[in-house]
């Protein structure tokens, strides 16, 4: 992983949780490790849901004031370019889709003094609507570019259906990754698998990935 980590998405795609089990890695590894939470958009799936568990592991949180309150008024008053420079690992996990990317746009210029030590994933889930086929997924994918004003440089393969999640699953949506791969020029870095599958699989993109993010209902 480069040190500085951009996790881009549809909303629900799962890439607040990618973005939480790459914190909680890099921590492991013995990292300094800091994660911005760009999510001014959706109210339920936040990184800063987290932040009692990132103190914990001596993760830095930089959320938007406001986050985690009924006062649903983002205000965005953080360096990203002093994080970018004083941190081992950074990791930035923006809003869904193009709407939630205005934001990273507002710092793109500082970010690109780092442009080496950027890795910008684009997180696609075949099961979900309006990404479901390699089409709609790149579309979204240059939608985001566009708001951001920041290229992606690999994709990660994060189909599943929560719970529901079986090994065939994530399996038969390869195809639909390789797809959305070959049509933008760019990799799939990894194959997003929730830890009881990921010793099942036997291919060398495996990301094995802990469920830290669930819906309200399951909470």
């Amino acid at each position: 992983m480069k040190r500085i980590t951009i996790i881009t998405g549809h909303y629900g795609s799962g890439k607040t949780n990618f973005a939480v089990n790459l914190a909680v890695r890099s921590a492991r590894e013995g990292k300094k490790t800091a994660i911005v939470d760009l999510d001014i958009v959706n109210p339920y799936f936040r990184t800063a849901d987290f932040s009692d568990m990132f103190s914990r592991m001596g993760i830095r949180l930089v959320a938007p004031d406001f986050a985690n309150s009924n006062l649903d008024i983002p205000s965005l008053q953080f360096d990203v370019e002093q994080l970018a420079a004083g941190d081992d690992v950074l990791i930035i996990d923006v809003g869904g889709d193009d709407s939630g990317a205005v934001a990273l746009g507002r710092y793109s210029e500082a970010l690109m003094q780092y442009k080496a030590d950027i890795e910008m994933y684009y997180v696609i889930n075949q099961r979900r609507y309006f990404t479901s086929s390699p089409d709609e997924a790149v579309a979204l994918m240059y939608d985001i570019e566009k708001a951001s004003r920041l290229k992606h440089t690999a994709i990660v393969n994060n189909t599943n259906l929560g719970c529901e999640t079986t090994l065939e699953i994530i399996e038969s949506s390869r195809a639909f990754a390789e797809e959305a791969s070959r049509k933008t020029g760019i990799p799939v870095a990894f194959t997003v698998y929730p830890a009881g599958c990921a010793e099942l699989s036997d291919k060398n993109d495996v990301f094995s990935a802990e469920i830290y993010v669930k819906p309200p209902w399951e909470v």
